[in-house]
């Protein structure tokens, strides 16, 4: 699909022609969602640059996600999609700043895009580039991560109170599977914003935004920010870390009290398994046979061989 966003055109227009695509002097930003090869070179041939194919957006690399090339600046970051869901997903975004116009390449549909298309409309025309609009969606990015962020922390918070003052008989499975998403979205976030971290340094070496004092006093102010949200996401992850460890102790403890409990019962039960054991051989001259008062004597001296280990035990503080 391709998206053009025009000066004073109310938003995203979609083009429904790739082929003849014909760009007009206030297109400021073309938006390819999940492109096919023919919108990709109608592209390619309007603006007269190279497109990162699907490909080679999955590279790792800085040289690869980063650089200059036939007069355009192209910056790969990874944006977190599907936060809100059991498997939230980091998928590479491309974003192509050529002359004045903003060119960006996904295959994913993340909310901060959305969010800001609804907006672009309300953008001033007199002054809109596609630098600004490249950081109008960088702006609407680190919203987003830091919305996910403040829930994630919420989600913590809560899931923390649950751990201290859970009953102690209580399970934590559903402690842990919830600290479990809380890791997996905290550590996504923070691939996320290391991504964008470096995109931003490198973003200052476009003409495009080098030229404009706006665009790189917002730069610098969303650099800020995304290192914050980074020592935020290492704090968090930390107490992700010890809530788990806390939680995995107390199943421990759990655990090593309801062995201990078996324990006491078996040493219980032992010493009148022994006497029962004793008297209950088959020889033919036992003396005890024909006591009067033998059976009751037996059966004190069992429930005194049981009790007699309970009182120890208390006495000794381990019951």
């Amino acid at each position: 699909m391709l998206k053009i966003l025009s000066h004073g055109a109310g938003g995203l227009k979609t083009v429904s022609a790739p082929q003849d695509l014909q760009l007009a002097p206030d297109d400021v930003w073309i938006d390819l969602i999940e492109p096919s090869r023919e919108e990709e070179l109608a592209v390619e041939r309007a603006l007269g640059v190279e497109l990162p194919t699907r490909e080679e957006m999955a590279e790792i690399e800085p040289s690869s996600r980063l650089y200059q090339k036939g007069g355009a600046t192209v910056l790969i970051a990874t944006v977190l999609t599907a936060s809100d869901t059991p498997r939230p997903i980091n998928s590479p975004v491309t974003f192509v700043l050529v002359g004045a116009r903003l060119v960006t390449i996904r295959y994913v549909r993340p909310r901060a895009f959305d969010a800001f298309a609804t907006q672009a409309d309300r953008l001033p025309e007199a002054t809109v580039s596609g630098a600004q609009v490249f950081i109008g969606l960088l702006d609407a990015i680190v919203d987003r991560l830091a919305d996910v962020l403040e829930r994630t922390s919420a989600q913590v918070e809560r899931t923390s109170l649950d751990v201290f003052s859970r009953p102690r008989t209580a399970a934590f499975e559903d402690i842990i599977d919830s600290l479990g998403r809380a890791q997996v979205v905290d550590s996504k976030v923070r691939d996320s914003l290391v991504s964008l971290h470096r995109m931003i340094s490198f973003a200052g070496l476009a003409d495009q935004i080098e030229t404009s004092q706006e665009c790189r006093d917002h730069l610098t102010s969303l650099h800020r920010d995304v290192q914050s949200l980074t020592d935020h996401c290492s704090y968090q992850s930390g107490n992700i870390t010890f809530l788990l460890d806390a939680a995995m102790g107390l199943i421990n403890i759990e655990q090593n009290s309801i062995l201990k409990r078996f324990s006491i019962f078996s040493i219980m039960f032992i010493p009148p398994t022994l006497i029962a054991g004793i008297y209950g051989m088959n020889f033919h001259h036992m003396p005890e046979l024909e006591w009067q008062w033998g059976y009751f004597g037996a059966v004190a001296l069992m429930l005194a061989a049981s009790i007699g280990p309970i009182l120890y035990f208390r006495r000794k503080g381990w019951v």
